[in-house]
């Protein structure tokens, strides 16, 4: 039996996102994804959220942001701090087993996005890059990505970047098993990926969630 990852998604616990544990795991279910990377920006939170409910199918992740750009980290046991150096915040990940992608590296409307000759220094540090990541508003830069990983020989990855549930599943990595960090590894090197884009309307979520948090705390207050 192979396995679908779903290897980039988002909870409550980001900023943006206002997704609810019990409709992911939901989601997931009704959508055959067998292990959810659950990577909310710079909090593992979200991820032991889920867990709670389904602790077979979440991978504890987070999406970390550096001072030079976003990474992804899988298998993650304690809290990596936002704005650290990459070399820092990939070894406190290592401390702890941790598997290291790098966020959607060159999409052009991120803040997360990656210079190439930041992104050639960190090459030696990190296990992946995502090399198609579903909320891209410019397919080239997925295909830069995947351009670049194919030209230094590394491992991709990929992910839906789900902020709604109808992203969840877009971008999955079909893998033969998915227990463990040399799992994932090994999946990245030899795993099949599934992938569609989001269509552009779905950063308008985004945008609702960080607009309709802010205005919640303007109200309790």
């Amino acid at each position: 039996m192979t396995l679908q990852l779903e290897l980039h998604a988002h909870t409550f616990a980001s900023p943006d996102c206002l997704l609810e544990p019990v409709d992911i795991v939901r989601a997931c279910t009704e959508r055959g994804i067998h292990r959810l990377a659950v990577t909310d920006h710079n909090t593992i939170r979200g991820a032991l959220a889920v867990r709670e409910i389904a602790p077979e199918l979440v991978i504890v992740g987070e999406e970390i942001m550096t001072t030079q750009g976003e990474l992804l980290a899988y298998f993650v046991k304690e809290e990596v701090p936002p704005h650290l150096t990459p070399a820092e915040t990939v070894a406190r990940l290592r401390a702890q087993g941790a598997v290291i992608s790098v966020s959607h590296p060159f999409d052009r409307m991120r803040e997360g996005a990656w210079s190439e000759a930041n992104l050639l220094a960190l090459l030696p540090l990190v296990d992946a890059i995502e090399v198609f990541n579903a909320r891209c508003l410019f397919p080239e830069d997925n295909a830069r990505a995947l351009a670049f990983a194919q030209r230094h020989n590394l491992p991709g990855s990929v992910g839906s970047d789900a902020h709604s549930l109808r992203e969840l599943g877009r971008a999955r990595l079909i893998v033969e098993r998915a227990e463990t960090p040399a799992d994932l590894l090994e999946g990245f090197r030899c795993g099949r990926r599934v992938t569609r884009l989001s269509s552009p309307t779905i950063h308008l979520t985004s945008r609702f969630a960080k607009f309709w948090k802010k205005t919640r705390r303007h109200t309790i207050r």
